[in-house]
């Protein structure tokens, strides 16, 4: 059989001219058919266009494509593959430069778009006209942005990706895509510069409406030095990257203030009662977005409850066994947990100092529920029976045993002064 031309492509090749460790490898198929492919072992596994997993590795490998633009959306392409297709045709269609560059098998770099020279100016540029054909790339270049903090973006690749929006493409783009990049741009080390990217180009405001809505929503300036409400999730979701939260409490985080961006104008700078809108806003979205359930019910709790988990620390031990009731920490302990993370983060992710403030709240309704989890439950249960209760009787005297528990290691152990 002819040697196959094989090179490695994309973030593979722009991780390593960065110094960084190198993830996933994805290799491009010059001169190759996919019935070549089969004949050489390779599992054909691409719907959309000839992509087979090695018969070893098992990594990816695509045959070099084209592609032509159909209609409205990432999903409205004509993909061409055919042994005639170069390298330099497939990088072309790529999105930006420094996802554009190529190796070969002796380690020799193929960078017909600057790539290179932009990896060392830092900077985020749009391959070509291309770009403004899949709206997908929006999102993209707002991850990378993310990812690689110091990294500016191209004028130019900027006001391609608000003409864009304009056309409406980013309104053709389906959920599940959003919520793909979203996640990942949650889990960059500064996951602020992703939305400030997307409200900058305008697609926030059509992809997620209820967080564009904070900008420019004041808060009282005593808890929040930073006032705009925007501002404030985005230190918030920074905070959460700082401290190395999940994916579900930077979602929370996220999204643990949008009832803000309803309080009326003539109560400003108070938001009383934005918790329980908050957490009426972030349903229809995140569903809307198909976000995992077992995320979106973090977020809810987070929204419904981190005002009362910031108060805490001024509640009576009845109030803390219901706050724990609420909760459900009996049950999901370590949803609690998480729980207990977005707070921190929404408490230290604000102007001023802050950000050095300790959290008490976290560590005492952490060893609170501790305390409790280890009363003999069975034992409470049974002498409530043996007095006659049942039902809702037996669940009150389990929080009136929890209550006096906390009662008492609050009188051995002050609060220190």
């Amino acid at each position: 059989m002819t040697p196959l031309k094989i090179y490695r492509v994309g973030g593979a090749v722009r991780d390593r001219l960065l110094g960084l460790a190198a993830g996933d490898q994805d290799w491009v198929v010059v001169g190759s058919t996919p019935e070549a492919m089969l004949a050489r072992g390779f599992v054909a596994v691409g719907q959309d266009f000839p992509v087979f997993l090695h018969p070893h590795s098992h990594e990816e490998y695509a045959l070099a494509r084209t592609e032509r633009k159909s209609g409205l959306g990432y999903r409205g392409f004509v993909c061409h593959a055919s042994p005639e297709v170069t390298l330099e045709d497939d990088l072309a269609r790529r999105d930006l430069t420094v996802n554009a560059m190529a190796e070969d098998d002796q380690g020799r770099l193929i960078d017909p778009w600057g790539g290179e020279r932009d990896l060392h100016e830092r900077l985020l540029r749009h391959v070509g006209p291309a770009f403004a054909e899949d709206p997908v790339r929006i999102l993209r270049l707002a991850r990378f942005a993310a990812r690689f903090s110091d990294f500016r973006i191209a004028p130019e690749t900027m006001q391609l990706c608000r003409q864009m929006v304009d056309a409406g493409e980013v309104d053709a783009l389906v959920p599940e895509r959003v919520w793909q990049e979203l996640s990942r741009g949650l889990m960059t080390a500064k996951p602020s510069r992703m939305f400030e990217v997307l409200r900058d180009c305008g697609a926030l405001k059509r992809l997620l409406p209820e967080v564009d809505q904070l900008f420019g929503v004041a808060q009282r300036a005593d808890y929040h030095p930073e006032i705009d409400t925007g501002v404030h999730v985005l230190m918030v979701l920074d905070m959460a990257a700082q401290l190395g939260a999940s994916l579900g409490v930077r979602l929370a985080c996220l999204c643990h203030d949008l009832g803000k961006g309803t309080t009326p104008a003539d109560v400003l700078p108070r938001h009383t009662g934005h918790e329980g809108r908050s957490a009426a806003l972030l349903q229809p979205l995140l569903k809307g977005l198909r976000v995992p359930t077992e995320l979106i019910q973090l977020a809810d709790l987070v929204a419904r409850e981190h005002g009362n988990i910031h108060r805490s620390t001024e509640l009576s031990p009845e109030a803390i066994v219901r706050l724990l009731g609420r909760c459900d920490a009996w049950r999901r302990p370590e949803r609690f947990a998480e729980t207990l993370l977005a707070c921190e983060c929404d408490a230290r992710g604000r102007g001023g100092d802050f950000s050095r403030h300790d959290y008490p709240q976290r560590r005492t309704l952490g060893q609170a529920l501790a305390l409790l989890q280890s009363l003999d439950q069975a034992a409470i249960v049974a002498e409530a029976r043996a007095r006659g209760a049942e039902g809702p009787a037996i669940a009150r005297a389990l929080d009136q045993a929890r209550a006096a528990a906390l009662s008492q290691a609050a009188a051995q152990h002050p609060p220190k002064v």
